[in-house]
């Protein structure tokens, strides 16, 4: 029996929440569906879509702890966004500073992607279809 319809949200705590929030919505082009102050928790919680599909929860704690983020690392290996052009993606990138990792073809698709980081060193892939 499946019960699962869909992935909801990815929820990402950040450590410098304006840069984030600009990372995500000017560099990656999410939009913002709601951002609120949680006084009691002193945290930020902003909700984010992409081409109207809510996807993300961004949110800020204070001096959240370090987190071991390589690909290979044992938890969330890294996010995945579906891109129409890879090397239009890439140039966008690194006009706006973001250093990505050289271009791999997959072995079984055939389709390229490359590896890229959101400030905090969270593990992010452009795939082309």
């Amino acid at each position: 029996m499946q019960i699962l319809q869909s992935v909801h949200h990815i929820a990402i705590i950040c450590s410098d929440y304006d840069r984030s929030k600009h990372f995500y919505t000017h560099i990656l082009g999410f939009e913002i569906v709601r951002e609120v102050f949680r006084k009691e928790r002193q945290s930020y919680k902003l909700d984010l879509a992409l081409n109207g599909q809510y996807c993300i929860e961004l949110f800020s704690f204070p001096d959240p702890p370090a987190r071991v983020s390589q690909p290979e690392a044992s938890g969330l290996r890294h996010l995945a966004f579906a891109v129409a052009d890879l090397a239009l993606a890439i140039t966008h990138l690194e006009q706006n500073g973001i250093k990505c990792e050289p271009v791999r073809t997959d072995e079984y698709t055939g389709k390229r992607f490359t590896f890229f980081s959101d400030p905090d060193g969270l593990p992010l892939e452009l795939y082309e279809v």
